[in-house]
């Protein structure tokens, strides 16, 4: 009997498709069928690569309602940001095929040869396992950079956002790249070792949870397999003590509610000094009087479900587990509505180390309020955690932010006066629990690379 995935409407709890799994024989099939492709992509020159990139934003446009909207019903995200994703990769594909041959053109070194240069090849495909959270963006921030480079490219996508994962594959397909240069696998996860091991994948690419991100770092390891792995994060957002309070406000619960706060680099730990402490969680929950939580597919509502039943789950845990350990509720804490995956947009103070809001990573609308002595103790606090992926700092003295920024916060990317965003043109990536790899900018152009040195005299 064929297992199925059904994907769920986390608003309503209704059913919305269902997925059966593809067997192992279907695997080796699609596998076969994505090499063969790669092969025949060896002919295409860069331009012609970048050209095509260029018509899958194209179609990322044309489609944005519907793919908005299908976001929206598997994962929950307000449509307005759904919008804005499909936007996001739209800008993405503009931004690799406009500097694809500048950032992959022959770098020249001088050496004592007669000629020495460093070219970037294609190595075959890169597979990725990506999570739900973002369902496209996610996703084409690999592909994107696999295809251009000219590898082929498989996908497990997360099995609530299996719709979105087969609209990619028809994007990629309807743009005018050789058939089969992407796919989709529709798979649970007792099929990825194999996947991982067989010859033709030349690297593995994952986001996720740090525990998976282990699993898969060890798999690509016996294999001799390059991994690049986004993984969790706790990002601590510092409110120094001469910051403009207001604006810092306004701009924490702007990266908190972002996705529902399921997003790796939302505001996960606001560090406020004790003397700012009153006035600043004022702000926080005279800001959130008016939130609009409710069906995401309403353009005036703010705040979503959470994607799945056990994430509300884990996220109360959390909340209980710290507000039994003496953690004060501002405001939030409750189960607003009878049906959907929803959790108050929450506001935590008097936390302390041992509590489960910090030290875990707390993925929903949950934000919990750290009180430092002073801005050295902030900094201290931040930098109190598995997790490296952002950080951000507000602050009126901005050198003094850029240098803590740059010097003294251990993080992958570090915002001054302004919330963790990811951007095409700049690396993303974490250190520590975190990850390793970069991807974005040229580093994330190059990392599935054959960056093959040739030597002439």
């Amino acid at each position: 009997m064929t297992k199925e995935f059904f994907s769920v409407n986390p608003h309503n709890e209704q059913i919305i498709n269902s997925f059966p799994l593809m067997n192992l024989e279907e695997v080796e099939k699609i596998t076969g069928l994505v090499h063969n492709a790669y092969l025949a992509n060896l002919s295409l020159s860069l331009n012609n690569r970048s050209l095509l990139v260029k018509r899958v934003g194209e179609i990322l446009r044309e489609r944005k309602k519907m793919l908005s909207e299908l976001m929206t019903l598997e994962m929950g995200k307000p449509i307005n940001q759904s919008y804005t994703e499909v936007e996001k990769c739209a800008w993405l594909c503009d931004y690799y095929a406009d500097t694809a041959e500048e950032l992959l053109s022959n770098k020249m070194i001088t050496t004592d040869a007669t000629k020495s240069y460093v070219k970037y090849l294609p190595q075959g495909i890169v597979f990725g396992i990506m999570p739900w959270n973002f369902p496209l963006w996610q996703v084409f921030r690999y592909v994107l950079p696999a295809l251009l480079l000219g590898n082929g490219a498989l996908l497990k996508h997360a099995p609530n956002v299996f719709g979105c994962s087969l609209e990619i594959e028809k994007i990629i397909c309807d743009s005018g790249f050789i058939e089969n240069t992407f796919r989709s696998l529709i798979i649970d996860t007792d099929p990825v070792a194999g996947i991982i091991a067989d010859n033709r994948i030349c690297g593995v690419t994952f986001t996720g949870s740090t525990k998976a991100g282990r699993i898969v770092a060890g798999l690509a390891g016996q294999n001799a397999k390059k991994s690049v792995l986004e993984l969790g994060g706790s990002d601590p957002y510092i409110i120094l003590s001469d910051a403009d309070l207001d604006f810092a406000a306004t701009e924490c619960l702007k990266s908190k509610l972002i996705n529902n706060g399921q997003s790796c680099i939302a505001a996960k730990r606001l560090i406020i000094t004790k003397k700012n402490e009153k006035e600043f969680t004022g702000l926080l929950v005279d800001k959130l009087k008016n939130l609009n939580a409710g069906n995401p597919l309403n353009p005036e509502v703010e705040l979503g479900p959470l994607a799945r039943l056990d994430l509300r789950d884990n996220l109360h845990r959390q909340y209980t587990g710290s507000v039994n350990l003496g953690a004060r509720t501002l405001t939030g804490g409750k189960i607003p509505f009878e049906k959907g995956y929803y959790f108050d947009m929450t506001i935590l103070t008097d936390i302390t180390p041992e509590m489960p809001v910090y030290r875990e990573e707390v993925f929903g609308p949950l934000a919990p309020v750290i009180v430092a002595e002073d801005d050295k103790d902030a900094v201290r606090i931040a930098n109190d955690t598995e997790y490296g992926l952002g950080a951000a700092i507000f602050t009126t003295d901005v050198e003094k932010g850029e240098k803590i920024a740059a010097e003294n916060l251990n993080a992958g990317s570090c915002f001054v006066n302004a919330y963790v965003k990811s951007d095409p043109r700049l690396p993303f990536g974490g250190i520590k629990n975190s990850g390793y790899g970069r991807e974005l900018g040229e580093p994330g152009l190059t990392e599935f690379a054959n960056i093959k040195t040739v030597y002439v005299k």
